[in-house]
């Protein structure tokens, strides 16, 4: 028997969604929806985001597998916040380096708007995640 979750919002008025039975495709992809948000916040926190190039390579290679789910929508969300977060990080470090050293420093926590974007985005997932709702 499946457990069902509530779906009360007025965003998504669908009503109930089963939760995926244990095994099945689609809780396989559930789980691996969940290593990969669980790879890119511990990888955002604790190896200055080596982990999250590995959640990012499994996310490419199960995307394809993850079409006609709710998990694909999970999967181009992760691949397009890394993306984003990587180019923001390009795009802002000159700049930033240039301000942080005329402001002697008290600018430097400028450089962590990036990671809290990513951070609040793959959070924001993996909330929806384990509702068993898309992103948008």
């Amino acid at each position: 028997m499946s457990e069902l979750v509530p779906r009360d919002t007025p965003e998504d008025p669908s009503g109930p969604t089963p939760r995926p039975e244990p095994g099945s495709r689609e809780d396989r992809l559930r789980r691996i929806c969940l290593f990969d948000y669980l790879l890119h916040i511990v990888g955002l926190l604790l190896s200055a985001g080596l982990l999250s190039v590995i959640a990012l390579i499994v996310n490419y290679l199960k995307r394809d597998e993850a079409t006609g789910t709710l998990y694909r929508s999970h999967m181009d969300w992760m691949i397009a916040t890394f993306w984003w977060t990587v180019l923001w990080v390009v795009v802002l470090f000159v700049p930033m380096m240039v301000v942080t050293i005329f402001s002697l420093g008290l600018l430097a926590w400028v450089f962590l708007l990036p990671g809290l974007w990513f951070l609040y985005r793959m959070i924001k997932g993996l909330l929806r995640l384990t509702e068993q709702r898309p992103v948008p």
